[in-house]
Parts: structure tokens; C-alpha cells; sequence
């Protein structure tokens, strides 16, 4: 529904969004601009006086020609489940839908959060991989079609953490199969049954479930090193070479409003915010 707002919003104020539109070069000499794509019809150029960019830093830097930064390692495990029902728990007093609304933490006491951290960085998964689970359908079912959701079907999403990309590179399949049967055994220490009873099949009787590594999140999403955040985190303010904004970039009218800007980071629509007001601080020059 956001989503659809934001596009009603900006076509209602002439905007055109294409999509199936793959941008595969920028030239710009700081006043104009012409953005150079490709579709499944063939290749063409649009002409702007600005370009906003929500693509990674290295990405930008691919599309100027512009020397890439070095790509900051993710670290992530992202598990993405259909359940039929929401498992039952140890703790009978607890209604699941209560303890699945939040944020359901496993493993992250400080001190597992700190041997997790120390296994990872001596090159080994972690015994006990720390994680956080996510169930949006209990907050907005119309996630699911209404079919699913009258019968209580609910999407399951768990993020692992501290298991950097480099622990993937020798057999990436192999080493996925193993941390997600060890941080679906975490989980299943707080359940009454196993999560995999849960899972709803798909039409040929597979699980619903997928699991992506940082060098999956790097094949498939063109994330650099898999990293979520599209670089290290640092604290948001200006430093040397920092814009007003922390979306400036080498070229006067290009701007990156993506996770990698100066107070980016998350899904924080903060570097989209402040690159918008940028371009109308411009305008208003």
C-alpha cells in the first residue's frame, strides 16, 4: 500500500515510472545528464538535468566510470519461510501470536552475541548462530493472498547474524545447508515442535523455505560483498569530503539517495529524504 501511494504521488505530479528498465551507464559534466539503459525491446538514452541514484556506491561507480571504493563484506543469513500455522511454544503461557509479532530474538545474549562474533572472525560458523525473526503477516496479512491468510498461513522471515561472506567462499551451497540447519536447531530450542512441521509446501510438495547467503545476496541483488547495508556502518555525521547533505558525489548532479549515502545504512528512507532536499536547495539557488 505504501508503495502504491508513493507511486500514485509522483505520477499525479508528471512523473513516468519505467520499470524492466536496466541503467547501464551515466554520462554527466556536472549540468546535464544522459542515463544510457537497457530493455528486453532494446537500448535507449534519457536526457536529465539530474540523476538520482539508489544503487549501491560501487555500483555508481561502475555506471561513471568512476574509481570503486572497496566493497564492505556482508554478514548476514537470510531465511525467508511460509508457514501453515505459527509453532507452538515451550512456554505454554505464551500465545505465538503475541510472541511472534515483535521481534523474536535467539541467540543474542551479549555473551553468545560475543563468542558468535569470535568463531565468525576465527574463520568458523558459529556453534550457536545468533538471530532475529520477523513475522510481517501478523501485522499486515495483506502480505498473503486472502485465501492463505483466512486459513492462517504466516510469512516467517529470520535474519542471522555474524557470518561474514567469507566463511561461503570455499562451497557456498554446503556451508548454507549447514548454517541453516544449525540456526533452525536455535530456534526450534524455544518451540514445541519443530519449525519445519510448519512449513507449508509449495505445489510440488517442496517446503517453503530459502535461505541466502551474502554471496547469494551479491549474485542475485548486485550487492556488493552481500553487504545489506551497501557499506560499514559509521556515525552520520558530516566529515572531510561530506556534503551538506551526505549524498553528494564527485559530480554535481548525481546523487546517491541508496543505503551507502552518509546517514544511509538501513531501510530508513532517510538518504531518499535528504536527496530530495538537496535537489531542491539547488533548485531554489
Amino acid at each position: 500500500a505504501l508503495t502504491d501511494a508513493l507511486a500514485a504521488a509522483a505520477r499525479s505530479a508528471g512523473a513516468v515510472l519505467a520499470t524492466g528498465h536496466e541503467v547501464v551507464r551515466i554520462e554527466t559534466d556536472g549540468r546535464t545528464a544522459e542515463v544510457a539503459y537497457r530493455t528486453a525491446d532494446g537500448e535507449g538514452v534519457a536526457a536529465a538535468r539530474h540523476v538520482l541514484v539508489g544503487a549501491s556506491p560501487q555500483e555508481l561507480a561502475a555506471l561513471t566510470g568512476d574509481p570503486a571504493p572497496e566493497p564492505a563484506e556482508g554478514a548476514q543469513l537470510k531465511v525467508n519461510m511460509l508457514l501453515k500455522r505459527l509453532p507452538r511454544l515451550r512456554d505454554t503461557a505464551v500465545d505465538p501470536r503475541e510472541a511472534f509479532s515483535g521481534t523474536f530474538h535467539i541467540a543474542e545474549g551479549y555473551g553468545q552475541l560475543a563468542t558468535a562474533h569470535a568463531q565468525a572472525a576465527a574463520g568458523r560458523l558459529p556453534a550457536a548462530p545468533p538471530s532475529e525473526i520477523y513475522c510481517h503477516s501478523l501485522t499486515d496479512p495483506t502480505i498473503l493472498g486472502r485465501d492463505l491468510a483466512e486459513r492462517g498461513y504466516q510469512t516467517l522471515t529470520l535474519f542471522g547474524l555474524h557470518t561474514p561472506a567469507r566463511l561461503f567462499t570455499a562451497d557456498n551451497d554446503a556451508v548454507r545447508d549447514e548454517l541453516l540447519k544449525s540456526t533452525l536447531a536455535q530456534l526450534d530450542a524455544h518451540l514445541a515442535e519443530p519449525i519445519t512441521d510448519c512449513l507449508a509446501l509449495d505445489a510440488d510438495g517442496r517446503p517453503c523455505i530459502e535461505a541466502k547467503t551474502p554471496l547469494d545476496l551479491e549474485r542475485d541483488l548486485r550487492l556488493p560483498g552481500g553487504n545489506i547495508f551497501h557499506r560499514d556502518l559509521s556515525w552520520p555525521y558530516a566529515q572531510d569530503g561530506t556534503g551538506r547533505w551526505g549524498v553528494e558525489t564527485r559530480h554535481a548532479n548525481v546523487l546517491l539517495c541508496g543505503a551507502g549515502a552518509v546517514r544511509g545504512g538501513g531501510v530508513s528512507g532517510v538518504p531518499g529524504h535528504n536527496a530530495a532536499m538537496a535537489l531542491l536547495e539547488k533548485r531554489d539557488d
